[in-house]
């Protein structure tokens, strides 16, 4: 202090050079009465002298501590940051010392002090203050514990989670001990909203408190035989998360899951109502080596959607395979529209055979996309994505109008041969988001192509039950001379007796069928009772009854052919004939009498 007007104030200000003799007792005095807990140390960091608040709060005489070493008496020697910054005090190589510790008192409590260590105005001793900041510490945890745990469920809330999770995720926590591994189980409660709608948002608190009992006690349960509780969190709504650091395992994960699907099950009974209640899990188990918590947490609610996707009330495990199927799919996803407007799709084209004498009727365009990053790809995988996202029209207009041009261009370049037709597979988002009618009959206007020679394929669910708009569109379509076929026939409604009343000019048989023409001839001397031939055999005569012509898919075998031939299907399509091709190999072939079967 400077003089003796002023009250204790910080330690740099405690100057006993700067008082007269006479100003010696009033100097003692304050040092003694100053509610601050002083002393003054030396150079080689003792003690030469402690007022009674130091005393008190160390539970001992203030006379006692001269001579003591002060940084044992706080604890300075805790830490290597700290005892180093000390000692450069103490040289005068640095002006200040402040540091927090939590000392324990000898009645066995503890006390955190905010600790300052300054030089005197001398420079000949420094003095240690020592402020009891318990008070401040107990306000600051209070206000810590409110502000990282749920008020409804009095869990740890989403901001502690991802503190405890990043803090499990850091080298330290398991490079030296431990499993290295970490585990998660993310619950997501079935129908919650429901109960928030129909019951009020009361009842729907109470019910999360009462499940964030039941996962509670299946973590403690669980952390009875282990060296850590799993942490039980609420990460908002009705999502729950329990983390397992140091796991050993799918299993360990797999029977927690369990557990926790287990209780939250038993009804529950909130003020009057009796409840039940299933949740959803996604589990994740892995080395907590090269994991993110952002990575670990997406793998966790994608494995969430999955068990939701696959029926509710179960816990689904983490598959990389299907996680990269997912990861393929949205990448691809992104790309369909710009992919068309860069070129990388192509047509090829699967020759339709007729089956009395051989010859090539017509062609099946199938769109192929040529991908830079994973290849060549088939329809089954993007096209999909593209009746998903709308990107179906402009593919689909892009691809009738490359068939067409193709088939006319077919058509001038043989023009001794019998023109052959060309089918485009036709979306029903196609017929609902364009004018499809207006799109063929601008197309073959600007080809050239006679619509006889176009045929438009729709999938069975898809015409099946057509009303309003598609039942026109196909009409106009038919009208104009364009064909219609029936894809995939036999798997959907099946109703032959509605066709009567459709523009459709030709059925394809599901290829399922036509599979089950397995067996070159029955044994000697046994009847053949072949189910698949005498369902074929039906839809063909009702077929040819209602004027259609059948196109048998999948045929792969001379023996299918010759059955299929024996009763009574127009014409077949397959690996026997050929496989998709580009346009030139069908070029190739439209000069030949007759259809060579390849392989």
């Amino acid at each position: 202090m400077s003089g003796t007007s002023e009250g204790p104030t910080p330690a740099a200000d405690l100057d006993r050079s700067a008082v007269t003799d006479s100003d010696h007792s009033t100097y003692d005095r304050v040092f003694g009465a100053a509610p601050l807990a002083m002393a003054v140390v030396d150079r080689q960091g003792l003690v030469l002298r402690a007022n009674p608040a130091f005393g008190e709060l160390l539970g001992t005489d203030c006379d006692t501590l001269t001579g003591r070493a002060a940084a044992e008496l706080v604890d300075l020697t805790a830490d290597a940051r700290s005892w180093h910054a000390y000692r450069e005090v103490l040289c005068g190589r640095q002006a200040r010392l402040r540091c927090t510790r939590r000392l324990k008192h000898p009645e066995g409590n503890s006390v955190w002090v905010q600790l300052t260590v300054a030089p005197l105005a001398d420079g000949a001793d420094v003095l240690l203050s020592v402020a009891d900041i318990s008070a401040r510490r107990e306000l600051q945890a209070r206000l810590r514990h409110l502000q990282m745990h749920d008020p409804v469920t009095r869990l740890p809330n989403r901001t502690l989670f991802f503190e405890r999770l990043s803090a499990a995720l850091e080298s330290e926590s398991y490079e030296h001990r431990g499993t290295g591994r970490i585990g998660l189980c993310y619950l997501d409660l079935d129908g919650f909203k429901a109960v928030n709608d129909t019951l009020g948002h009361r009842v729907g608190d109470r019910l999360l408190a009462a499940v964030a009992e039941r996962l509670t006690r299946v973590a403690d349960e669980a952390g009875y035989a282990r060296a850590a509780t799993p942490l039980v969190a609420r990460l908002g709504g009705d999502e729950f998360a329990l983390l397992v650091e140091d796991s050993t395992g799918t299993e360990q994960l797999a029977d927690l899951a369990e557990s926790a699907l287990a209780a939250l099950q038993e009804p529950y009974d909130l003020a009057g109502q009796r409840l039940s209640l299933t949740a959803s899990i996604g589990v994740v188990e892995r080395h907590a080596a090269g994991t993110t918590a952002t990575g670990l947490m997406q793998a966790a609610d994608t494995t969430l959607y999955w068990a939701k996707a696959d029926g509710k009330g179960r816990w689904t495990l983490f598959d990389p395979e299907r996680n990269a199927h997912r990861m393929t799919r949205q990448a691809l996803s992104s790309t369909l529209r710009p992919a068309i407007e860069r070129g990388e799709f192509a047509l090829e084209y699967q020759p339709l055979v007729g089956m009395e004498d051989g010859r090539l009727s017509g062609v099946e365009a199938l769109v192929r996309w040529h991908h830079p990053q994973f290849g060549t790809l088939t329809p089954n995988r993007f096209i999909g994505l593209a009746e998903e996202d709308g990107s179906i029209v402009q593919l689909g207009r892009w691809a009738l109008v490359t068939a067409c041009r193709q088939a006319r261009r077919w058509q001038l370049d043989h023009p001794g041969e019998p023109p052959i037709f060309v089918s485009v597979n036709v979306a029903v988002r196609q017929v609902w988001d364009s004018d499809l009618v207006a799109d063929v009959a601008e197309t073959l206007a600007e080809t050239g192509l006679a619509p006889h020679l176009l045929q438009l394929e729709l999938t069975e669910s898809a015409v099946m039950g057509s009303a309003g708009r598609p039942l026109q569109a196909l009409q106009a379509l038919s009208d104009m001379g364009v064909r219609i076929a029936i894809d995939d026939f036999g798997t959907g409604y099946s109703n032959l007796a509605y066709l009567s009343r459709l523009p459709v000019s030709t059925l394809k048989l599901d290829g399922s069928f036509v599979r089950g023409f397995q067996y070159e001839e029955a044994p000697k001397g046994a009847a053949p009772n072949p189910a698949d031939e005498v369902i074929v055999e039906a839809m063909i005569q009702l077929a040819h009854r209602l004027g259609l012509t059948v196109t048998a898919e999948c045929v792969e075998t001379s023996a299918q052919a010759t059955r299929l031939r024996r009763i009574g299907c127009d014409t077949g399509q397959g690996w026997l004939y050929s496989r998709p091709v580009p346009p030139d190999r069908i070029s190739e072939l439209l000069g030949a009498r007759a259809y060579t079967a390849t392989t």
